[in-house]
């Protein structure tokens, strides 16, 4: 029997437009109305993640930045796993050395230097989820969203995070060429060592602590609660979610999943705009 699931977000339980569909809020009310808890399980910070999950009146505990932190329901911190500072101003050296565009999460903010390249880059990320947006209403779009995401532009990310005695928990860096490019930088950061390099589409790749991967921040929460692999459900569609889908009894890829992670998963279940993460909770309550 299934006493947990756990959903990713991002091309999972939202849907194109970063919300999430009636269907899916429905799904997951008969769910907990069945005595089976849910849990968000995504690369997003807190201030990201519940913009989409307030919208939708789903308050539940969360598996944030790839499970570098977890928080109950009510917002308190379960444990982190940051990077170590000296390794993670290294990764930053990388990344700024091949020109490559990134942000740095800690627990309570996202920094970043460029908020015109990140406008830029969202906005041409839109128009090709959303080809019916003419490219200005697609920066016009993601002008708006932006200003609800919290996010702290800033001089020099380093010396905030010095200044305000914060720890990096995760690192995402975006390159609109994608594989061609970000294949190279990651066999670099390999080599800095006890690192988990993941992603959560083509464009990006998403860096943590080894220790910080969303399966491991899911068994320990499910064992903290007496729960076992077997009574675990993971749904996910990306590379970043591969570690769930290992560890969960039950495990559903999205139907617009990276072909590759299917072949982890149990089940494939609908897209994120097919309303899958519904079907797959309604086939689990059957």
């Amino acid at each position: 029997m299934i006493k947990l699931i756990a959903s990713d977000m991002d091309g999972t339980l939202l849907n194109n437009h970063m919300k999430v569909p009636e269907e899916n809020i429905k799904a997951i009310a008969k769910a907990q109305a069945a005595g089976v808890e849910f849990i968000t399980a995504t690369g997003r910070g807190i201030g990201h993640a519940l913009v989409s999950l307030d919208e939708a009146n789903i308050h539940v505990p969360m598996i944030l930045l790839n499970g570098a932190l977890v928080l109950d329901s009510s917002g308190e911190i379960l444990f982190s796993v940051p990077i170590p500072q000296v390794k993670a101003f290294q990764i930053m050296d990388l990344l700024e050395e091949a020109n490559i565009y990134f942000e740095i999460f800690t627990a309570k903010h996202v920094y970043s230097e460029d908020k015109v390249y990140r406008i830029d880059f969202f906005s041409s990320h839109l128009a090709e989820m959303v080809p019916e947006l003419t490219p200005k209403m697609a920066i016009a779009a993601t002008a708006e969203r932006l200003t609800i995401l919290p996010i702290t532009y800033v001089d020099d990310m380093r010396q905030t995070v010095l200044d305000n005695d914060e720890k990096i928990l995760k690192i995402i860096a975006f390159d609109k060429n994608g594989p061609a490019k970000l294949k190279t930088i990651t066999e670099k950061l390999n080599t800095l060592g006890e690192l988990a390099i993941a992603a959560s589409e083509s464009s990006n790749i998403e860096i943590n602590h080894e220790n910080a991967q969303k399966g491991i921040a899911l068994a320990q929460y499910a064992e903290s609660k007496g729960i076992t692999a077997d009574e675990v459900m993971a749904i996910g569609d990306n590379f970043n979610d591969v570690s769930m889908l290992k560890y969960a009894g039950t495990s559903f890829a999205m139907g617009n999943a990276e072909p590759a992670v299917k072949n982890y998963a149990k089940f494939v279940t609908d897209t994120n705009v097919e309303n899958g993460v519904a079907k797959a909770i309604e086939q689990v309550l059957e």
